[in-house]
């Protein structure tokens, strides 16, 4: 392997396991074969209004767990494998490839509709790690116990194994084969995401409020979030609108509080130096610029989210935590001057 200090990482992603478990888990066991919600869209009535309600509700946090692997290092390899002509898994693409993800295609072989994605993500994993002698960290999204065998064998490699999986629909064989192991529930973000699930449209098409929204919305705000400078190019207003402008001020913060959750959780510590949040955020989302949003510094850009942050500049390295949700609600009920 590599002996340079900086890690690289790869992801993993069956696909249909992470969003079948998600769905299970919160609508009891065995009921997306029951609901047939392969083909169901979600996010619209159709025939099964209900089960679009469901899967509205069981949405995955994809940013959320890409997010969590970030935090080992830069992500090299990316790759989620499912049958993306399903609805349900057509869905997600949008939010996928905006995050880089190489989309592989799997079609079902048998009646079953079984599309045999552990076989070719095991076999890409192995001919990685051969060919790929920087990447240090494995990370495997699933929950199924056939994968053992594949986290062994890059542990046996040299590499640094991490799974995530949704509780209830993991296999505590593969969770203890990990170096570390990671239920989606408790990623940092996904609580908050959660909240912010669907986030309100406006009747113009120019959907400012997807624009801070989490990775985990549905894939058309995702989409108009997008488009929403062309959209107000078009309209013959300014690029940058006010309106804009404040919005892409407020996704900003959100990355920044993001980026804190991940380190507060991997270091079990609240003060983190500014450098390391700013790296974290960069392997984030590497279009973040504090002079795009018209800050000349990081720490101007942090001290402009003091509802949200607290810096302490007295440090060497200008340390940076999130405010207890308490102090945030009292700074934000302020008059603004």
């Amino acid at each position: 392997m590599n002996s340079s200090a900086e890690t690289r990482v790869g992801v993993y992603i069956d696909f249909d396991n992470i969003v079948i478990s998600r769905y299970n888990q919160l609508h009891t066991r065995g009921q997306f074969q029951k609901d047939h919600a392969r083909d169901v869209v979600p996010g619209t009535g159709g025939t099964s209004p209900e089960v679009a309600a469901r899967l509205d509700e069981a949405t995955v946090d994809l940013g959320a767990i890409l997010d969590f692997a970030s935090s080992f290092g830069t992500i090299g390899v990316s790759r989620a494998y499912a049958d993306w002509s399903v609805p349900i898994n057509a869905s997600y693409r949008r939010q996928l490839i905006d995050r880089a993800v190489d989309l592989v295609q799997l079609f079902p072989v048998v009646a079953s509709m079984k599309n045999g994605a552990d076989i070719r993500l095991a076999v890409d994993v192995v001919e990685d790690l051969f060919r790929l002698s920087d990447l240090t960290h494995v990370v495997i999204v699933a929950g199924d116990s056939d994968y053992i065998a594949l986290a062994q064998r890059a542990k046996l490699l040299g590499r640094y194994v991490v799974g995530i999986g949704v509780a209830g629909g993991t296999s505590k064989a593969l969770a203890a084969a990990c170096d570390e192991f990671a239920d989606y529930d408790a990623l940092p973000g996904t609580v908050r995401s959660a909240a912010q699930a669907r986030p309100k449209r406006k009747s113009d098409g120019a959907d400012v409020a997807a624009v801070s929204a989490p990775a985990g919305q549905d894939a058309d705000a995702t989409a108009d979030a997008g488009d929403d400078t062309g959209a107000v190019a078009k309209r013959g207003s300014k690029p940058k609108s006010a309106r804009q402008a404040k919005a892409a001020h407020e996704a900003a913060g959100d990355l920044l509080a993001r980026a804190l959750e991940l380190g507060a959780a991997k270091y079990d510590e609240d003060w983190q130096a500014s450098g390391n949040v700013k790296n974290q955020m960069l392997r984030m989302d590497p279009t973040f610029q504090e002079r795009a949003l018209g800050f000349s510094s990081f720490t101007d850009f942090v001290k402009s989210m003091e509802p949200r942050v607290e810096i302490d500049e007295t440090h060497p390295s200008r340390r940076i935590r999130l405010r207890p949700i308490g102090t945030q609600l009292m700074f934000s009920a302020l008059p603004e001057s």
